[in-house]
């Protein structure tokens, strides 16, 4: 070619989904998943002024019986991580908000090097009655580790964007 210019490439920004994209019953798979280390329980348990034992004192938690001597990973983190890998899929540039969450459980615990996978099921949505372009999302996001054990759950009730219209 000489000298003649190329077509603009087509672009696509990444992005949540719609409300309206949200499938009741769905289950969105995010990979890949997030093998934690020690470091992340450490930063995340100081930065949080989190100072149970449990999850910084190798000595004390050693000595403690239930998990073969191992400290656990903050819960607390295990959540976050697990919302937070479903971002790029589920609510990336369509959130609004979060609502909140309820029935927080985590059945099973977490150790450094263990890999969290999560999956998220859209459990219902409604359009805002106070809020026109919104809708209200429910989601229950799961969190396994390598071996499929279902280490953290939660219910959280977002707000999410309709799609815009376009002229």
């Amino acid at each position: 070619m000489t000298g003649a210019a190329l077509p603009p490439a087509k672009r696509v920004t990444q992005r949540g989904l719609w409300f309206e994209e949200f499938e009741i019953g769905a289950v969105y798979e995010h990979r890949p998943g997030r093998t934690v280390t020690e470091a992340d329980n450490v930063l995340f348990t100081t930065l949080t002024m989190n100072t149970q034992a449990l999850h910084l004192d190798a000595a004390w938690s050693a000595e403690q019986p239930g998990f073969d001597g191992q400290r656990l990973i903050n819960s607390m983190f295990t959540l976050s991580t697990i919302v937070g890998l479903s971002v790029a899929q589920l609510t990336q540039g369509t959130l609004v908000a979060n609502l909140g969450f309820s029935d927080i459980a985590f059945p099973a615990p977490m150790f450094a090097g263990d890999t969290l996978y999560a999956e998220t099921e859209c459990t219902g949505k409604r359009e805002s009655k106070s809020r026109p372009g919104e809708g209200v999302v429910s989601l229950t996001h799961i969190g396994r580790n390598q071996d499929g054990v279902v280490v953290a759950r939660a219910s959280r009730s977002t707000l999410v964007r309709l799609r815009p219209e376009t002229d």
